[in-house]
């Protein structure tokens, strides 16, 4: 069977590799503040600009959604002009839509803000996972936990402001100050990239066994997709509807937010834990399994008894997702060079978040169409079978490179020499 030991690649000491370092981190707290500083507003911007239920799950798809199309866009653009650079722009189109969100007038300003904000992030999603893997390939269960465990921070911090924020001051200010963070990453990137040697950002070599593996014909990366799109979609509708959920059930906006930022916590522990068991395990197909059980019992208790056990159910929903962390490291773990890495990244988050946006807004439907939130829960709930069901595949020993159909001689000859 072939090694999956990742090969070395020659890591840029000294203050280029502080620089990176620090620019991975910045990244990483900006990934998700967009989003989840955002959700537990939703009732009181939809108050403030005047819409429902219905644009609170379009609001809530609009993540996914632009993650996915922007996602699968990010590779080819980073081919093109480098990780780095791709990163400069990402971060700074994210600083700038936040502040338009923030003075959004009406419905219609607040969504276009929201995707641009978002397809920024779901560039940077896909930008960091190579960079990870260009910078620190030796270190990467490290590298990989502490950009992971810097998100969790980012994703639980905005919640837990959100509402007091808003209620100190106005909606506005909970949701512009995360433009700030962002501003700051982009210039990080930017001074990089401009330091960086001008070959640093000539396309890399290409070969006919890696530049073009047929990602698409891959077992292991369509096993990476579904996994990764079964647990988008558990993410974005907790994050997006459990809130509702527990208001429904005669819950406090507050509490709804505070559950956002407990299910987030374990995001943080995921990402410290989950890596160094993904590098160190020859098949982690366990914590996929794991994942599952915890995830129906936390859909199942909220199902039952929302408001007693909350603690209980919240927590095992933030366990449940920790295959976030596990695809993030078999990325780098079942590719061989950064370049397939982003284009795998891209290929699983692209799709795996474009399955996932009809998420928040298809359960938003059902929850209308028969007024309660059982049947959604429910959905949820079977979601875990077929994550579990491509977790076999994802998790298997194997490269993609060497799982995926080689090109044909005639299309071997066309690539670049």
């Amino acid at each position: 069977m072939t090694s999956l030991s990742s090969p070395v690649v020659p890591l840029r000491r000294g203050r280029l590799t502080l620089l990176a370092g620090f620019a991975i981190a910045l990244t990483a707290v900006n990934l998700r503040t967009a989003v989840t500083g955002f959700t537990p507003l939703l009732e009181i911007i939809g108050s403030d600009l005047g819409f429902g239920v219905t644009l609170s799950g379009l609001l809530g798809t609009v993540p996914a959604a632009s993650f996915g199309i922007f996602g699968f866009l990010a590779p080819a653009v980073t081919k093109k002009f480098g990780l780095e650079r791709t990163a400069t722009v990402a971060l700074g189109l994210t600083a700038l839509s936040l502040l338009m969100r923030a003075f959004s007038p009406t419905p219609s300003l607040l969504v276009l803000s929201t995707v641009l904000a978002l397809a920024g992030i779901g560039a940077a999603n896909v930008v960091i996972v190579p960079l990870v893997k260009a910078w620190f390939a030796d270190r990467l269960a490290m590298g990989t936990s502490l950009y992971l465990i810097l998100l969790q921070a980012g994703q639980f911090i905005a919640p837990l402001l959100a509402v007091p924020v808003a209620e100190a001051a106005t909606w506005r200010l909970s949701v512009g100050i995360w433009a700030g963070p962002a501003a700051v990453a982009a210039v990080v990137w930017l001074v990089l990239a401009v330091r960086l040697p001008a070959d640093h950002h000539a396309p890399a070599a290409v070969t006919a066994t890696d530049a073009r593996p047929r990602i698409s014909r891959s077992s292991t990366a369509w096993g990476l997709v579904i996994l990764f799109a079964m647990m988008s979609l558990s993410n974005y509708a907790i994050i997006t509807w459990v809130p509702a959920v527990l208001t429904d059930a005669g819950g406090s906006a507050t509490l709804g937010g505070s559950m956002v930022a407990l299910y987030s916590v374990w995001g943080m522990l995921a990402a410290l834990v989950v890596p160094q068991l993904a590098t160190r395990m020859t098949n982690p197909f366990v914590v996929v399994v794991g994942c599952a059980i915890f995830l129906v019992a936390g859909y199942l208790g909220l199902l039952l008894s929302p408001l007693d056990g909350t603690l209980i159910w919240v927590c095992a929903l933030g366990i449940g997702v920790s295959t976030f962390p596990l695809c993030m490291t078999l990325i780098n773990r079942r590719t061989k060079s950064p370049q397939t890495a982003s284009a795998v990244s891209g290929f699983v988050q692209g799709i795996g978040y474009g399955l996932a946006c009809l998420g928040p807004i298809g359960l938003g439907l059902l929850r209308e169409a028969t007024g309660s939130w059982s049947i959604p829960l429910l959905v949820l709930a079977a979601s875990a079978i077929p994550g579990m069901i491509a977790g076999w595949f994802a998790c298997r020993p194997r490269f993609v490179e060497d799982s995926a159909p080689q090109p044909t001689k005639r299309e071997a000859d066309q690539l670049p020499r």
